[in-house]
């Protein structure tokens, strides 16, 4: 009969995961210290969430269940190929992660089974404790140590299968078990993630400024978008693949057979204008049980704006001559911006009219700027 670990890990692939590693419990003392160093250079600005308390709680796996012995950590690729964007049509870019249903649902509900698993394989009652990019767990610190993969200088786990088109899970347990090794790789001298980054936002090898990330930009940040980073932002409007569409590890990935991350309606590159028209309702049947919901329809719209500045096509001008009179002050100030860069008579009749009477002054100070681009 297989052995525990061999047991456990047969019902982790049964579940469909790629890839599935064992490691100890132990504190992940380097990571903590590398994260609180993040934390009070500035680097983690604009994500509250993240303080020095909740990094040293997601170091110290004992401060999340009780006596943990192991931590048992997958990988659930992603990749199913490249998107449809064509350069004669107004579409936007989504991160691939996000083309299917969302992960959180449907790593828990594969984690959960295989958690549930455990008392029966072990014979005793089991302690688990599930995590997926939710809690205060660091789970790319335990694939690492569990040789699942290792850290690219993009700050992602690199898989030696599946590149870094992967989501990690991890179950935190009290059971004893046989622990894997740690992947003898590293990315060499490559940096080609650090040149081609846009906004300059990995600023130096595993260390990204989350203020100049575009994924940062495109779902966290709630208000207006800094004015220097919008022409960076190309036609990303949820996330960004940049640093892992560059990484040469990535390009003999093999590709995902997960089914519900199969691309759901043009998820991979939407067409722009439809979007500016969703009100609350649509927006929520349109996203049901997609990552994309995240950004909310107000910041969805407000990077479609910023999308279609930097494309620049005339054709996007009615539209965003009639979301100035949107009832969003954040989606008219990108509206405006975005009829700046695109220029032409039209789109600088309608700036003159914001600028002298739109009520919101930060709106009426975008259209002033904008029309001096």
């Amino acid at each position: 009969m297989p052995g525990i670990e061999q047991q456990i890990k047969s019902l982790a692939y049964d579940q469909g995961f790629n890839i599935i590693k064992i490691t100890n419990a132990e504190p992940f003392l380097r990571d903590e210290q590398a994260a609180l160093q993040r934390v009070r250079d500035g680097l983690m600005d604009g994500l509250p969430w993240y303080t020095e308390e909740r990094v040293h709680k997601a170091n110290h796996p004992e401060l999340l269940i009780d006596k943990p012995k192991t931590i048992i950590s997958v990988a659930l690729s992603y990749n199913y190929g490249d998107s449809a964007v064509e350069d004669d049509r107004l579409q936007g870019k989504i991160a691939k992660y996000a083309w299917g249903d969302d992960y959180h649902d449907v790593m828990k509900k594969k984690l959960r089974i295989l958690a549930d698993g455990l008392p029966k394989i072990a014979g005793h009652p089991v302690g688990t404790r599930i995590f997926v990019d939710d809690g205060p767990m660091n789970d790319r610190a335990a694939a690492e140590r569990a040789g699942l993969g290792w850290f690219g200088k993009n700050t992602n786990i690199l898989t030696p299968s599946h590149g870094s088109w992967v989501l990690l899970g991890q179950i935190i347990t009290d059971l004893a078990l046989k622990t894997d090794l740690p992947l003898a790789k590293n990315c060499g001298e490559c940096v080609r993630c650090i040149d081609d980054c846009p906004t300059g936002a990995i600023v130096a090898p595993f260390v990204i400024d989350n203020t100049k990330c575009i994924s940062y930009l495109t779902i966290e940040l709630r208000g207006s978008i800094p004015r220097n980073l919008r022409p960076l932002m190309g036609d990303w409007i949820f996330g960004c693949d940049i640093c892992q569409d560059v990484c040469p590890v990535n390009v003999k990935a093999a590709k995902s057979a997960e089914p519900s991350f199969t691309k759901r309606h043009d998820f991979d590159a939407p067409s722009l204008l439809p979007l500016l028209e969703l009100d609350d309702q649509t927006f929520r049947a349109r996203f049901h049980k997609s990552p994309i919901k995240r950004a909310k329809r107000v910041g969805l719209q407000r990077n479609v704006c910023v999308a279609l500045g930097n494309i620049g096509d005339p054709v996007a001008i009615p539209a965003l001559k009639k979301v100035l009179n949107s009832l969003e002050p954040l989606v008219r100030e990108h509206a405006a911006w975005a009829l700046g860069r695109i220029g032409g008579d039209e789109a600088l009749a309608a700036l003159r009219d914001t600028s002298a009477s739109d009520p919101d002054p930060e709106v009426r100070k975008e259209a002033a700027k904008s029309l001096l681009n």
